[in-house]
């Protein structure tokens, strides 16, 4: 990974995940060039001004933490092109990256991905069930979310499993608005992250675009939503996250995945059946 990065504070090397903590930024600009396959990347809104919001009936502060303090727009660019900008030398040839945002900062980003040579892809438009109301009454209630799909260069071969996706969907072409519902709380059981993300988001997103043992990235992983339909799925995946806490939370998450998955292969396992002394496979 990095070339003079730390020791990773989680490592499981038999399923190739690690997760490092440090500033997201910092770590990016000292990892290997052409290395991953695939980015996700859920980075600060910069939407934390001292505002309030409505979760489970109660009034809130929006605030997340010093990472999402709000920030000018000139400020939040510049730190888009640049955390966007090693992400694109940190891809290989054919990989492809997935940005989510909101529209406090996904059109910097857009404008950030093309701007630096990536070819945008697609625009999901994720429509979140039970969104929280809008208490100032003045605009309409923010129900969705952007996520930008885009590949490394114009003329990357990038992955789609397009017949995998038709089939998740009855057989129709699967179109840019899905409808997933936010993190249950089998999700935060460990703790959650305030901007996290349903672990059906990124089954589809890895599912779409990755295939068994790629490498993924999430430089902003949180409480390692990335990193546990990883572990999954079969993806190698490394994590960079600032708050210790929520890498703790991210490590206990995917260590309970990579159980999980453990015992649902011994469980599947049929060893040989022997028959006049002679290993031979049961039926």
């Amino acid at each position: 990974m990095p070339h003079d990065a730390p020791e990773p504070l989680f490592a499981d090397v038999a399923h190739g995940i690690r997760l490092y903590r440090g500033d997201a930024l910092e770590l990016l600009k000292r990892a290997r060039d052409e290395h991953f396959d695939l980015i996700f990347a859920d980075p600060p809104y910069f939407l934390s001004n001292d505002g309030v919001t409505c979760h489970a009936g109660k009034m809130v502060s929006v605030n997340k933490g010093v990472w999402d303090k709000a920030a000018t727009f000139e400020e939040i660019h510049e730190f888009n092109k640049l955390w966007l900008g090693e992400c694109r030398r940190l891809l290989k040839p054919n990989g492809a990256i997935w940005v989510t945002g909101t529209a406090h900062n996904i059109y910097s980003v857009g404008f950030a991905l093309q701007t630096l040579g990536f070819k945008v892809l697609n625009d999901i438009a994720w429509y979140k069930v039970n969104p929280p109301p809008n208490l100032s009454c003045r605009y309409f209630t923010h129900a969705t979310e952007t996520i930008l799909w885009a590949r490394r260069d114009p003329k990357s071969r990038h992955t789609f499993n397009y017949a995998e996706m038709k089939r998740e969907n009855r057989g129709k072409q699967m179109q840019s608005l899905w409808h997933i519902k936010p993190p249950g709380p089998r999700e935060k059981r460990y703790g959650k992250h305030p901007t996290q993300k349903p672990e059906a988001l990124l089954d589809r997103i890895l599912r779409a675009s990755t295939n068994p043992r790629d490498l993924v990235l999430d430089p902003f992983c949180g409480s390692g939503t990335t990193g546990v339909v990883a572990a999954r799925l079969g993806r190698r995946f490394v994590g960079f996250e600032l708050d210790e806490k929520y890498l703790g939370v991210a490590a206990q998450r995917i260590t309970d995945e990579v159980d999980a998955r453990e015992r649902q292969n011994s469980l599947s396992f049929e060893p040989p059946v022997t028959v006049g002394g002679e290993g031979v496979t049961g039926a």
